[in-house]
């Protein structure tokens, strides 16, 4: 499911945007190799301080597992003021209905564990659904995504390939990056979501997710608490009887906590 944070909400969601930014070091400076900047296990970059509208891919626990931006192709973004290369020469699209999507990225780690309810696979294309309709409702009437070979081949094998490109593939650092066009249409819409399966709303509601986040924080600190007062009477205990039922009650606990104990987001 896809949670949308932009510059109206994102002061509620702070932790999530902090899992999104380390997913992103994670796969485009560990994993592909990237020339971005990575500070405290996050990447970011200076279109992230522009407000944009984050699409956040949360699986079952609320952690993310995906994530893409997109920004405003009237103002800085990209394609305009990094790969420009690929324009090949041509002046940089700017119109109010045409966004750019960026930082497409999955956490194939995560969603391959045994006991994930959702696939790569399923995750990606459901995130490609939440671009498109999160596109059309916004009055945005296509996007264009600066994308490696990989991702371009990818959604081609989504049924959702670019009609379009614009200037032409170039060396981009260790990478090669093409500027691809893709239209906010029911018909993409609908052969997306065929491919994978999806049906339904992808998008959550953001009250909801809000709240479901304070729980968890909640229980989680009071897991810790306890925790915390369960190792002090074990250190605590002046005899065996003692010290068993301080490490009784500690089990019992952790086995009541184990969701906050194992999480590792």
């Amino acid at each position: 499911m896809i949670l949308v944070i932009d510059g109206i909400n994102k002061h509620r969601f702070g932790k999530l945007l902090d899992q999104m930014f380390g997913l992103r070091a994670r796969v485009f400076h560990d994993r592909m190799g990237w020339d971005v900047q990575v500070t405290n296990g996050r990447e970011t970059d200076l279109f992230d301080d522009l407000d944009p509208a984050y699409l956040v891919s949360l699986d079952e626990d609320y952690t993310v597992v995906g994530c893409n931006r997109m920004l405003q192709t009237t103002g800085p973004h990209m394609l305009a003021d990094v790969f420009n290369d690929i324009l090949d020469g041509d002046p940089p699209l700017r119109s109010a209905t045409v966004w750019e999507n960026t930082r497409f990225c999955i956490d194939r780690e995560r969603l391959s564990r045994t006991g994930s309810a959702k696939s790569v696979s399923y995750t990606a294309c459901e995130l490609m659904v939440g671009i498109l309709e999160y596109g059309r409702d916004s009055g945005i009437s296509d996007v264009i995504s600066v994308v490696d070979p990989a991702m371009d081949r990818i959604l081609k094998r989504c049924d959702n390939a670019p009609y379009g490109y614009l200037g032409k593939t170039a060396d981009m650092g260790k990478v090669r990056a093409l500027a691809a066009l893709n239209d906010c249409t029911d018909d993409r819409i609908d052969r997306v979501r065929a491919f994978a399966g999806i049906e339904g709303d992808v998008f959550l509601d953001e009250d909801e997710v809000a709240e479901a986040l304070s729980v968890r924080e909640a229980a989680s600190t009071q897991s810790i608490d306890l925790h915390d007062y369960c190792e002090e009477q074990i250190a605590a205990a002046t005899n065996d009887h003692e010290r068993r039922a301080a490490l009784a009650l500690r089990r019992a606990l952790e086995g009541q906590f184990r969701p906050e104990f194992d999480c590792d987001a």
